[in-house]
């Protein structure tokens, strides 16, 4: 096996250029050098999945596939690599063999080597003249289902690109110039003890724009069979809990509730089991995969779990206070009132519009 890079157009700019950089791939490599194809981009994060102690299930769900899909990649790779990525036994799952294994741990050197080297190896692209028109709004945002819903369409209309990110991740892109908007989201009530998230902006040079409101709270399994009611009870009792990632907001929460109740993280079981969206955590407790996690209403709802709410919160978009009135800003304003967004944030539980006809000061939406 050998790991290449494979040189990917990246869409979004940075301040003042636009670039090429590149991405870990992997493919097949035959002893006289000739390259058979290349794994496909799906089996590396189940792999992820699968070594952090998930199930296959877990990892077809985070991936966003069904079983039966998951379980065709599987065979696919298993045949070009004529060995085994996975062991079954009954009763215990699925564990990665010694090729998964093997291949899981080298990923995370090349990624590991990449990310020291990406910036160096970025290849320029032209400047597009600022008098051109530039297309749809580039968005980064902290993962929502309302917006999952709507992304397509918003891209479809040349309205705008949502790529998903972490609130924190997402706001740095933004303040790099590599985003026209992020999306984030902070509580609501000012006396909800610090969420972790200390907003990077300048209310001199930054607005945010309101979209919505939702509940976010402890997703558990059908009933609620422990009478769980706060995080402090995940950890007493001893349960396994699933978690977001850094640099995530609904990270950041979790950690403000230890703070306040006083609990070690490491008294958390599974604290360092993590995922990267609100649907990923629902799956994994639905499956059994976890007792509990933090996630919103919705994601609870759609999985048939007990939800006990915490906080309600605001997601809002940060944009540069000169181009609230420019043209495509505008427009995207008006897309978050429209009846195709109020349909959508109608069917998801625990949500609803905030007020969409002005900007926000950030320092009181913080």
């Amino acid at each position: 096996m050998l790991a290449h890079l494979r040189r990917a157009a990246n869409m979004q700019k940075s301040a003042n250029k636009r670039r090429l950089t590149p991405l870990v791939a992997w493919t097949t490599q035959e002893p006289a050098a000739r390259e058979t194809g290349a794994l496909d981009a799906r089996l590396l994060p189940m792999l992820r999945r699968i070594a952090a102690g998930g199930t296959l299930a877990d990892a077809a769900k985070a991936a966003g596939i069904a079983y039966r899909s998951a379980w065709g990649l599987f065979n696919d790779a298993e045949r070009t690599l004529q060995a085994p990525l996975l062991e079954l036994s009954r009763g215990r799952g699925a564990r990665l063999a010694a090729l998964g294994r093997a291949l899981v741990d080298r990923d995370r050197e090349a990624q590991s080597w990449l990310d020291r080297r990406r910036e160096a190896l970025a290849v320029a692209l032209p400047q597009v003249p600022s008098g051109l028109h530039a297309g749809a709004l580039r968005v980064v945002a902290s993962h929502d289902l309302a917006l999952a819903a709507l992304r397509e369409a918003w891209h479809a209309d040349g309205l705008a690109d949502v790529h998903f990110k972490g609130s924190l991740d997402g706001l740095a892109d933004y303040l790099r110039g590599e985003a026209d908007l992020a999306g984030f989201h902070v509580a609501r009530d000012p006396a909800f003890p610090g969420t972790g998230i200390e907003l990077p902006l300048d209310p001199a040079r930054d607005v945010a724009i309101p979209f919505l409101l939702r509940t976010q709270g402890l997703l558990l399994p059908r009933g609620n069979p422990r009478r769980v009611r706060t995080l402090a009870d995940v950890a007493s009792k001893g349960l396994r809990f699933v978690n977001r990632q850094q640099g995530s907001g609904t990270r950041a929460i979790v950690d403000a509730l230890l703070a306040r109740d006083g609990v070690p993280s490491a008294q958390l079981s599974g604290y360092s089991n993590e995922e990267f969206t609100h649907a990923a955590v629902a799956a994994t407790v639905a499956s059994g995969g976890a007792d509990a996690g933090v996630g919103i209403e919705a994601a609870a709802s759609r999985h048939g779990l007990a939800f006990v709410p915490l906080l309600q919160e605001r997601y809002l978009f940060a944009c540069r206070r000169d181009r609230l009135d420019a043209p495509a800003i505008r427009a995207f304003r008006r897309e978050l009132a429209s009846a195709r967004t109020r349909q959508v944030v109608a069917g998801l539980s625990g949500y609803a519009l905030d007020g969409l006809d002005s900007a926000a000061n950030l320092r009181a939406s913080s």
